[in-house]
């Protein structure tokens, strides 16, 4: 028991197959990036050679080819560029999802899109706000933080699906392992920059509580927006003209556009 490092522990096999689901998806003109594991297959919309770029995460059981029409055409038409990062072993990319690499893929997203942080916001819908927490982390510059449905606790959801004895270590040990890589309170009171969050009232799946959590710990300026109807998978769909006027005032406010409030 606990002979695992906090590295390794991260990316278990038992996690990946009991936190993750992963689903092939093909769409046009992938934008590929090279890792370890193979390559992800993303989608990059690039027509705003000066503009700034949203880059987004998206959640688990989803894929890049969920979030190629309107949300893209919506986001593009504000002056952002678009891109849609994929996980390992998720749509059309190569290797196996772990938490351990949808970490490690953040640099090589940024680096490999020549995404400058200063100039990009990125998005985090449920799981996706894992890597998308971790990047204000990695680049305290970044220019804002959008957290749809997100977690504030990973630990909490893990413990939902698995028990540490399935990983053949105590749960301290996966305490550490989380919390060495995955401290979501640390990474949002250390960021300075604008962070929005959403999330629904009654998201069944992750509990508004984790909304409040980050909301409450990120350190700079900062929205709740909190929507009455939805859950954690229809939450856009059924509040659209709310969350996309709230999203796009956050995202013109970036761009200095009007005043954040």
């Amino acid at each position: 028991m606990g002979s695992l490092n906090n590295t390794s522990l991260i990316d278990h096999k038992v996690i990946s197959e009991k936190y993750f689901f992963p689903r092939r998806e093909s769409f046009a003109n992938p934008f590929r990036i090279s890792t370890p594991g193979g390559d992800l297959a993303c989608h990059f919309t690039r027509d705003h050679p000066n503009g700034m770029t949203l880059l987004h995460f998206h959640g688990n059981g989803e894929t890049v080819s969920d979030w190629t029409g309107d949300f893209v055409s919506l986001i593009g038409s504000w002056g952002y560029n678009v891109l849609l990062a994929e996980y390992r072993g998720y749509g059309m990319s190569d290797g196996t999802p772990s938490f351990g690499a949808i970490l490690e893929d953040i640099p090589r997203i940024m680096d490999g899109a020549g995404l400058k942080p200063s100039r990009t916001v990125l998005f985090g819908r449920s799981v996706g706000s894992v890597p998308a927490i971790r990047g204000v982390s990695l680049y305290p510059d970044m220019a804002g933080l959008v957290l749809e449905s997100g977690i504030a606790d990973v630990l909490e959801r893990l413990l939902v699906r698995l028990h540490p004895s399935e990983l053949g270590v105590k749960r301290e040990d996966i305490e550490s392992a989380i919390s060495e890589s995955m401290d979501h309170r640390k990474a949002l009171e250390g960021y300075r920059g604008p962070v929005l969050v959403l999330h629904a009232k009654n998201d069944s799946l992750v509990n508004i509580n984790h909304g409040e959590r980050l909301y409450g710990w990120s350190g700079g300026k900062k929205i709740l927006k909190t929507f009455e109807r939805g859950d954690h998978n229809d939450i856009l769909y059924v509040n659209a003209r709310e969350y996309f006027s709230v999203l796009g005032g956050f995202l013109n406010s970036l761009k200095g556009s009007i005043s954040f409030r």
